[in-house]
């Protein structure tokens, strides 16, 4: 009897667990496509700034820099560059602009990169220059990545009349020729550092602005975006801490990109006479340098030669940046 009870309750049993597991998978089943979008977002939308502000995030965003040896070559140069503007006192002690030999030797031990028609130290020069092309480069490039993130963030996360608004803005800028500008700038208040600078950084922001409002308009119809949406979350606070972040790289491509135009617009105004010739440069050297090119090629390639090699530095360093700052790409360094 009762093994009789016992096998009549075993069916039972096992038709119970059968039950459970069917409506757990039916359940699972009817919560996956809620659960992904709603279920697992909360937790990644409080991993985005955890990850950005954990040490962790940021040993894994070097480890992703460093597995990339252009990028690794293109900061050293760009140290290296850096190094040597600040240290110019230094590594080249004295005045550059004072004669210290012959005029147009050749380079030698006494004078490594050779002397100009003045007898000045092509070597001193460009030790000296460095310092001005490199701040040029790098503030003008700050300033236009700064103001293209904010209009090119709020063109594209807001929309409307918002971003018809600041796109006819951002064309109306774009369409302007700098070098127009530039002598409009040094016929009013004379060819100065700081006014080249600041035309630099008000006119290269355009492209960082197109490129960054299309990559928020790609990420604002994303499901985390949505769902925090439908939490509640401030609108401020989306752009600020989880669309941004993802959006970022395409900035900073952008602005390491606008280090190497600014220097080379900077040099081609000195060399055009536009710089300010109180101060060495690059382009003042190779604005000097245009009727010796022939007779002493030494004042001309030399100044060429490290306005090309910051300027590609600059475009590595930039190549590495947007891989290792891509929040997208955290945790999956062994793919790269």
């Amino acid at each position: 009897m009762t093994g009789s009870v016992s096998k009549a309750q075993a069916p039972n049993h096992t038709g119970g667990h059968a039950i459970e597991d069917h409506d757990a998978r039916h359940s699972a089943g009817r919560r996956g496509p809620d659960d992904t979008r709603f279920g697992s977002i909360p937790s990644r939308l409080r991993s985005i700034p955890a990850q950005a502000g954990s040490g962790h995030a940021r040993r894994g965003t070097w480890d992703r820099y460093r597995r990339r040896r252009a990028a690794l070559l293109g900061l050293a140069l760009l140290f290296g560059l850096a190094s040597v503007g600040v240290l110019a006192g230094l590594v080249a002690p004295g005045d550059p602009f004072r004669s210290s030999g012959a005029p147009l030797q050749a380079p030698s031990l006494r004078h490594w990169l050779g002397t100009d028609d003045l007898g000045r130290d092509v070597f001193a020069g460009v030790v000296h220059g460095a310092r001005l092309s490199l701040a040029v480069g790098l503030v003008a490039a700050l300033t236009s990545g700064i103001v293209g993130t904010l209009v090119g963030s709020v063109a594209g996360y807001r929309g409307g009349i918002t971003d018809d608004v600041l796109m006819r803005l951002t064309e109306l800028v774009q369409v302007v020729p700098r070098f127009f500008l530039a002598l409009l700038v040094a016929a009013l208040f004379g060819p100065g550092v700081g006014a080249i600078t600041l035309l630099l950084g008000l006119t290269f922001w355009p492209m960082t602005a197109r490129l960054l409002r299309a990559q928020v308009l790609a990420l604002r119809a994303q499901d985390f975006v949505l769902a925090a949406h439908a939490l509640g979350v401030p609108d401020h606070r989306i752009l600020v801490r989880h669309i941004l972040p993802n959006a970022v790289p395409v900035a900073v491509v952008s602005t390491a990109l606008q280090v190497g135009s600014a220097i080379l617009v900077e040099a081609a105004l000195s060399f055009l006479g536009l710089g300010d010739r109180s101060v060495p440069s690059w382009g003042n050297m190779l604005n000097g340098a245009q009727p010796l090119i022939r007779i002493a090629w030494w004042t001309a390639v030399f100044p060429g030669l490290a306005i090309t090699l910051a300027v590609v530095a600059a475009n590595l360093v930039g190549d590495g940046l947007s891989a290792a700052l891509n929040p997208r790409l955290q945790g999956a360094g062994s793919r790269e």
